[in-house]
């Protein structure tokens, strides 16, 4: 099955649009059309022999016996609805297959949005209703999804904005949705009971026209054995709504009236008409589904609401998106602007939001995926082996790197200032010698100066010898979906408007090398063994020199390997000879020659320890992976 078109299904309280976008491209989304509109008053009719209409269609053809409008809510709260929903999609749906618009069956993923205030139970009930329309490939998300999407394919938003915080407010005819998108994450805004939408206004224009009209007693009979006409009524109400605030300052002069219109017979009109004065008197009546607050004052309320919340959780938005056909409505602009003051946050109102959500589902779809896609191509880059075979081909240099500087640190820190102690006498014999210099290193390598020098030299590796290695792997991916090549890299420096540049490359991928370097030089006996031998052999000559009669005095032969045990473990020289055999020229010079010769036997000493190195290969490369993913869900908003 491979998905061809992307369509986003913009089912609104009040108005419904429809976009599509090709699935294998980053063509932006094109609106559809239905009755030569690319935006429909969400309608349903029926009509005797042409069956279900929708939109404008259901509105004025002649003989339409049922008029549904306004209907989208919670699948779960009304039956009728919930049939009319399913009706409605099937019908829009059948309508785009005939007028060849969209291909239909699974070439087509449908994406139709929700509000954000949904449960995740309330989608999938939704889902589950639309899915018995026959459409078989189909999913819901929130509708802020959508026009986060669509505001940053657009370029609305900076890549630090991006990954910051937005606040999306989508005020809806039904509902108001308060949305947190933060790091890419959506956080609902929860304030329980969500009556907040834009038809209330209308509702209320309707409620005034009504109680103002002469025939107020013959249309209250007409709506109630009628409904369809009650309908079209307040659809004028919401046409005379939109006019005025279409044009607030024509409407300004009290003698001017944005109006709407709907003929009941030849005899019956129904004429909305408002202004400033008459909408600020509406919106600033007391509401019954508003719990006798005002439209004004529960919008106010909520976006207060909103701010108390994002700041206890310690958020400032840096942007607050404004979507929805409601947003139009300049008083709830300024009131955003109030309350979330510039320059800590930019209110940024949609240009199109009665277009955005149909055209951000598209985008969101389509991005779902190739994010998909992309994460998949990820996984196979690293199940192929290929970065454990780097990792792999590249421990000889790690090696390499470590023991160079970790001989030079165990001799200046563990070597020399031994020497000098057993010099001055603080230390006995030179069996207690090597005793001390090997718990010393032991010490130096667990403290933070010698974890941060193996630290330091395994972020050199990765970086000089594994990082080249995954970009040359990565980077082809990251072409094949249009993002910048550098988004799957892993070194620290990198362009902070591409990617995040925190990742911890030494703590999250090295922690492992780190640690099993200490522990193999440690835990496995070659630190010990190695001083033990080198010391030995550097110490014994000088000391012999000058403490030989007394050896041969006290009854040890020459012998070299008697001479070792005799000096390591039976004589407390006497400090004089300490200081002849070793001055400070001597220390230097033997831990001169140390260095290299410590260096060469932890290299080989490491090199042999082969099945441990296996162990490390497998560690780090899941660390790799780990990495590989976290910048993968980072960059997958980069995808469109």
């Amino acid at each position: 099955m491979k998905v061809s078109e992307i369509i986003g299904f913009d089912l609104g309280h009040g108005e419904t649009a429809v976009a599509k976008a090709p699935a294998q491209s980053i063509e932006s989304p094109q609106m559809l059309e239905v009755n030569h509109k690319k935006n429909q008053i969400t309608a349903l009719g029926w009509h005797p022999e042409l069956g279900y209409l929708v939109g404008e269609q259901a509105l004025i053809q002649a003989g339409v016996t049922q008029l549904k409008i306004a209907f989208k809510q919670k699948p779960d709260e009304d039956l009728n609805s919930r049939e009319t929903m399913r009706r409605f999609l099937e019908t829009y749906y059948r309508l785009l297959k005939e007028s060849k618009q969209i291909e239909g069956g699974t070439d087509s993923y449908f994406y139709v949005g929700c509000p954000s205030g949904w449960t995740l139970d309330d989608r999938e009930k939704y889902q589950h209703l639309l899915e018995s329309t026959g459409i078989p490939l189909l999913s819901v998300v929130p509708e802020s999804r959508a026009a986060f999407m669509q505001a940053k394919e657009v370029g609305k938003f900076g890549y630090d904005q991006l990954k910051s915080s937005v606040l999306i407010v989508d005020i809806g005819s039904s509902t108001t949705d308060f949305t947190l998108v933060k790091s890419f994450h959506e956080i609902p805004l929860d304030f329980g009971s969500n009556a907040l939408g834009a038809s209330l206004i209308d509702k209320a224009i309707f409620a005034r026209t009504l109680a103002n009209h002469e025939q107020k007693v013959l249309l209250e009979k007409v709506f109630a054995e009628y409904p369809h006409h009650q309908a079209r009524c307040e659809l004028a109400c919401r046409k005379a709504k939109e006019d005025y605030f279409s044009n607030e300052q024509i409407y300004s002069d009290s003698q001017s009236f944005a109006r709407g219109f709907e003929s009941i017979n030849e005899q019956i009109f129904f004429i909305p008409k408002v202004n400033r004065q008459i909408i600020t008197e509406i919106l600033n009546q007391p509401l019954p589904e508003l719990e006798n607050k005002s439209w004004q004052e529960s919008y106010r309320q909520a976006v207060n609401e909103a701010k108390e919340k994002l700041e206890k959780l310690g958020v400032t938005p840096k942007v607050l998106l404004m979507t929805g056909g409601a947003s139009r409505m300049s008083f709830t602009r300024q009131i955003c602007e109030e309350i979330f003051p510039e320059p800590e946050t930019q209110v940024r109102p949609d240009p199109e939001p009665e277009r955005c959500i149909a055209l951000g589902l598209a985008r969101v779809g389509r991005w779902e995926l190739r994010a998909s896609a992309f994460k998949a191509e990820v996984d196979k880059l690293y199940d192929s082996h290929q970065m454990k075979e780097a990792i792999a081909r590249n421990i000889p240099e790690l090696i390499k790197l470590i023991t160079q500087p970790l001989s030079i640190a165990l001799v200046e820190n563990a070597v020399k200032p031994g020497l000098k102690n057993w010099k001055n006498g603080q230390i006995r014999t030179l069996a207690d010698l090597e005793s001390w210099m090997k718990s010393q290193a032991e010490q130096w390598l667990k403290s933070d100066r010698g974890r941060q020098l193996i630290d330091n030299k395994c972020v050199t590796w990765f970086n000089s010898s594994i990082q080249p290695e995954i970009a040359e792997r990565t980077d082809p991916i990251c072409r094949q979906f249009q993002i910048p090549r550098s988004s799957l890299r892993l070194e620290s420096g990198i362009d902070p408007t591409l990617v995040n540049p925190d990742l911890p490359i030494g703590d999250a991928i090295l922690a492992d090398a780190v640690a099993f370097t200490i522990n193999l030089v440690i835990g496995s006996g070659t630190l010990g063994s190695i001083i033990a031998l080198l010391l030995t052999g550097h110490l014994i000559v000088p000391i012999a020199l000058v403490y030989g009669a007394a050896l041969v005095g006290g009854g040890v032969g020459l012998n070299r390997e008697k001479i070792e045990d005799a000096i390591k473990e039976k004589l407390d020289i006497p400090s004089w000879i300490r200081f002849v055999a070793l001055g400070d020229k001597t220390i230097d010079s033997i831990c001169d020659k140390m260095q290299p010769e410590l260096e060469s036997s932890l290299r080989e000493k490491m090199t042999q320890e082969r099945q441990a190195f296996d162990e490390l290969i497998e560690k780090i490369g899941h660390q790799v992976k780990k990495a590989l993913h976290t910048k993968a869900e980072e960059v997958t908003i980069l995808i469109q």
